[in-house]
């Protein structure tokens, strides 16, 4: 197996923080490109329908776009950009999942890195999932991380034993 493009999807969250840490570990241990995505929201199709409210759309969302990219841009290193030619993207759209979708068919990614809250019942019905929707549908392996519940700088809980 060769990976060449590595593509990891960030919302910010804790959970996409853990997702970047294996899209880069992976990266290393193949010599691979990593790809390190953010899509905004749009706010311009979002403001359609509402009247009596006038803005500067084009500004707003220009103003979200760069936000985004004050946030993503310190997720790669300069480390990461010499020895993995890691690059940032900041996309808008307001399907996140076909965003990602679509930039890993364009740039022939081989491996997608998303993270996963992990919500089920009713929360997944109201909300939905990113990473369900890239898996669905995306055009290579999807990796899906989870936040450990604790990590190897963490201390583990302590086990007390249960005496009958």
């Amino acid at each position: 197996m060769t990976l060449k493009n590595i593509l990891v999807a960030t919302d910010f969250s804790e959970v996409s923080e853990a997702a970047v840490l294996y899209a880069r570990q992976l990266a290393h241990a193949f010599s691979a490109t990593l790809h390190v995505l953010h899509v905004t929201g749009n706010v311009i199709a979002g403001a359609i329908g509402v009247e009596g409210y006038t803005t500067d759309w084009i500004s707003l969302q220009s103003e979200v776009d760069r936000a985004a990219r004050q946030h993503l841009d310190p997720l790669v290193t300069e480390e990461d950009r010499r020895t993995l030619a890691a690059k940032t993207i900041v996309l808008t759209s307001n399907s996140p999942a076909q965003s990602i979708v679509s930039y890993a068919n364009d740039n022939h990614v081989d491996l997608v890195v998303v993270g996963t809250h992990g919500r089920g019942g009713m929360a997944h019905m109201l909300m939905g999932s990113v990473a369900e929707r890239v898996v669905r549908t995306a055009p290579c392996p999807v990796l899906t991380v989870r936040q450990p519940a604790y990590t190897s700088t963490t201390p583990k809980p302590i086990q007390t034993p249960v005496h009958a």
